[in-house]
């Protein structure tokens, strides 16, 4: 394997870890983001029963995903790191908060509101969070001499608070989505509810991020306005805005997969977009992937180690959401 090769090869592993973090946990961070509009208790323990038996292992593609890149590609892990460590903390403390509110709410019953407001308050914080890191990557981190050359605070811009709020809103469609896909009666009614602005939002962000960055920076504005790039790179939005209009469908129509799928495919989308729009940095615009690798006797042992735990985790993945398919029933769940 030529050792130009491996840089790539750790790209796409990290890449998909992201992608795969991104639907999975994005959908069970939204059910938090939409905890407060569920009417009663009966229909916050549907809404948090139809995602027991995913939420904790869908955190294994963010450890994956961060494990990656400081294995495969450490110049760029000590560039990011110190570039967002706040907003880096504060997503960690809020997915442990969060996760230890989803516990304690059950065992904390009939006096378990204030679990409910930490669900709620640990899915928002930990959101909002990772749009703020991704704001903070796009409009690009101050390099010198191979290091971290910015401030503390450099991350905090308008740019990356409207990141976070796009972040909250797609992920809240998401979590609608799924319990259209996953509930029934009330919940997925109010779901539906929910599904229609949050669908809107996500569109107006997405619209919003796609011309505030090429305007910004003027490498993406080549990237995507140049010919013949225009014309090869026309069929991401086109393709975005067709998911929007069947997802919109699906939810008129009280179609039970199609809203969820299209919610995830346009995830999915935005997330080709933006990496279409840096690729190859992993810094943008000081370094590449191959600048930032490690050693390839490095990134040749790790990614054997990958190549045996990578399926594994799919492979555990897709069997859960198998095992645990088809739509709750309001009474029933998994605790």
């Amino acid at each position: 394997m030529s050792d130009d090769m491996l840089p790539v090869i750790w790209a796409l592993i990290i890449g998909l870890s992201v992608a795969l973090y991104v639907v999975l946990d994005g959908l069970d961070l939204g059910i938090g983001i939409l905890f407060p509009f569920l009417k009663d208790e009966a229909e916050r323990d549907l809404a948090m029963n139809s995602v027991a038996p995913y939420w904790d292992g869908n955190e294994t593609w963010l450890v994956m995903g961060g494990v990656g890149l400081w294995v495969a590609f450490p110049k760029a892990y000590a560039i990011i790191l110190p570039a967002v460590y706040l907003p880096i903390i504060v997503m960690l403390l809020a997915l442990i908060f969060r996760g230890v509110a989803f516990e304690f709410r059950w065992v904390a019953k009939p006096t378990h509101h204030h679990w409910d407001l930490s669900f709620t308050a640990g899915s928002i914080v930990a959101t909002f969070s990772q749009g703020v890191v991704l704001g903070a990557l796009l409009q690009e981190i101050r390099v010198q001499d191979g290091q971290f050359a910015g401030g503390a605070l450099d991350w905090l811009s308008p740019f990356s608070l409207m990141c976070g709020a796009a972040l909250v809103a797609g992920y809240g469609l998401l979590g609608a989505t799924w319990l259209m896909m996953k509930t029934g009666g009330a919940v997925a009614d109010h779901a539906r509810r929910l599904g229609e602005p949050l669908l809107f939002a996500m569109l107006a962000f997405v619209a919003v991020v796609s011309l505030w960055t090429p305007l910004q920076i003027d490498r993406i504005a080549q990237r995507w306005f140049s010919l013949p790039n225009l014309y090869l790179l026309a069929p991401i939005p086109i393709a975005t805005a067709i998911l929007a209009w069947l997802c919109w469908r699906g939810m008129r129509r009280h179609r039970d997969v199609m809203p969820f799928a299209c919610a995830a495919g346009m995830f999915l989308l935005a997330y080709l977009g933006l990496v279409i729009s840096n690729a190859p940095y992993l810094v943008p615009p000081s370094l590449t992937i191959w600048q930032a690798a490690a050693d390839p006797s490095s990134q040749f042992f790790f990614l054997v180690g990958a190549v045996v735990l990578l399926p594994m985790v799919l492979g555990y993945t897709v069997f859960v959401f198998w095992l645990f398919r088809g739509r709750l029933q309001p009474g029933e769940g998994y605790h």
